[in-house]
């Protein structure tokens, strides 16, 4: 089964899937025609393009840039919009370039306040501060599936509670296969196939 979900960005409608006991909001997913529609980027000696992997044999978008705070895509487009998503959990498939990567999210709590959570690959340690969150991010090696529990990181850092996440900015150095929020934690094996870091080879 799937529903619609009325996205504030260009007054779009997106799927919002359910099939028993899965919930998942796409926000970006490199099958699509136009992933980035409800996207906007940025580029500064960098480039934003979508090759296809070799490791999962399918079109991917890279982002890569010298600097991560001048290359990247931001959701939604129009600076002036929220998403409105309340789904708690957010995902991002993303593979290691072993290079340096940051992504971060805007989320609102319960003191309608905002409040940014950012993950880097070059930070040591967790950094606490009034409007932002800075948190170090380790990465395996290939292929990544990482996700983010916003109702617990905005317990343990601001000791308020997540109403709903407001942007997702992904920067430089990465490979990004999706961008999702579902209602809780999913084992590789409960996701849909489309949900999945690594598609099912079709039999003919």
């Amino acid at each position: 089964m799937v529903a619609l979900y009325w996205s504030h960005c260009h007054n779009v409608f997106f799927p919002l899937v359910w099939i028993p006991h899965v919930l998942c909001f796409p926000l970006c997913y490199l099958i699509r025609t136009k992933p980035l529609q409800i996207w906007d980027k940025e580029v500064v000696d960098g480039h934003i393009k979508r090759p296809q992997d070799e490791d999962i044999k399918s079109n991917v978008l890279e982002i890569v840039g010298t600097n991560v705070q001048s290359t990247y895509i931001t959701c939604p487009a129009d600076p002036a919009a929220t998403l409105g998503i309340k789904l708690p959990f957010l995902a991002l498939v993303v593979k290691n370039l072993k290079k340096y990567f940051t992504f971060e999210v805007q989320v609102l709590d319960d003191k309608n306040v905002r409040r940014r959570f950012r993950a880097s690959n070059f930070q040591s340690v967790t950094r606490v501060k009034p409007y932002i969150c800075t948190m170090p991010l380790k990465l395996d090696d290939g292929w990544n599936n990482i996700q983010l529990n916003l109702t617990d990181l905005t317990k343990r850092a601001y000791g308020t509670n997540y109403v709903e996440t407001l942007r997702v900015q992904v920067h430089a150095n990465c490979r990004l296969r999706r961008v999702y929020f579902s209602d809780r934690l999913y084992s590789e094996e409960e996701l849909p196939a489309e949900f999945k870091l690594y598609l099912p080879i079709q039999k003919s």
